[in-house]
């Protein structure tokens, strides 16, 4: 049995239990960060204090893309981790690419989500969300030439920038001039995994 450590309002984690609903895998999963803390016997597993962490057998694992390389090319057939080296790297430059998004994406994300309206710095907000929606432009301008940011079908690496594309739009991002971009978030959308996983209260 699979066990999945983290708690279920980090990005990080959605991702990987949405690539683990793809799999059709069976888990568990124990809140842990956040408000949920980080108790000694987790530390043990993983001493940098974040999430998720995955148990898997024998092995425990961290660090959230590490996760998802591990889950695809032990559970998920070629669909997930195809043979030949360049199909995969084509998939796997956007799930690493994910964290440049995510830093831009941070600061709107912090100030809306976490801080009161009378805390927040509006200034940086909207620096964030600027700075977020230029990097957004260069994922439409792929999902021109390609439905998918894995290549021909869904895959990890549409994994990574899937979870941080419902926040981008949850928080006020503006897709209308990206509209590859709102298609692929659309179809993201049909995906019941994404659905169950990502589509959740941001807080």
């Amino acid at each position: 049995m699979i066990t999945i450590w983290g708690r279920t309002n980090s990005h990080n984690v959605k991702k990987v239990l949405w690539l683990a609903e793809e799999l059709g895998l069976d888990f568990v999963r124990h809140d842990v960060g956040g408000a949920f803390g980080y108790p000694d016997d987790y530390i043990s597993k993983n001493p940098n204090r974040l999430v998720p962490t995955l148990e898997d057998g024998d092995l425990v694992l961290w660090e959230s893309n590490a996760i998802l390389r591990y889950l695809a090319a032990q559970y998920g057939g070629e669909a997930f981790w195809p043979l030949s080296p360049a199909q995969r790297a084509v998939g796997d430059k956007w799930m690493d690419w994910q964290f440049t998004l995510a830093e831009a994406q941070r600061e709107a994300f912090l100030g809306i989500v976490r801080m009161t309206p009378e805390a927040r710095d509006s200034a940086a907000v909207e620096k964030s969300l600027s700075a977020s929606a230029r990097l957004w432009r260069m994922a439409d301008e792929a999902l021109g030439r390609s439905l998918w940011l894995s290549g021909d079908g869904f895959g990890i690496g549409d994994i990574g920038l899937g979870a941080y594309v419902h926040t981008f739009f949850s928080i006020g991002g503006d897709m209308s001039n990206m509209p590859h971009l709102k298609g692929w978030y659309e179809r993201l959308q049909q995906r019941p995994g994404y659905a169950r996983h990502v589509m959740i209260p941001l807080t």
